[in-house]
């Protein structure tokens, strides 16, 4: 089954992405769920609903991520 892509906007920049799900989305941007805080269309999403958010054209998108130091 061939994936389609979507353009979304991610931390001001245009992407292409073949993700479904915010959680699919982080998968391919390799990045941790637990350590990212993300925000769709100027809402927090929760992070137990990472992966039942869907991803549409053009979605705004902003993710924090959390970084260890001092």
């Amino acid at each position: 089954m061939e994936q389609k892509t979507k353009e979304l906007v991610i931390n001001g920049e245009s992407r292409l992405c073949a993700a479904h799900s915010l959680s699919d989305l982080l998968k391919e941007l390799g990045l941790g769920e637990s350590a990212v805080v993300a925000e769709i269309n100027g809402k927090i999403v929760s992070r137990q609903d990472f992966a039942v958010t869907i991803l549409a054209f053009g979605d705004k998108i902003e993710l924090a991520r959390f970084v260890g130091g001092g």
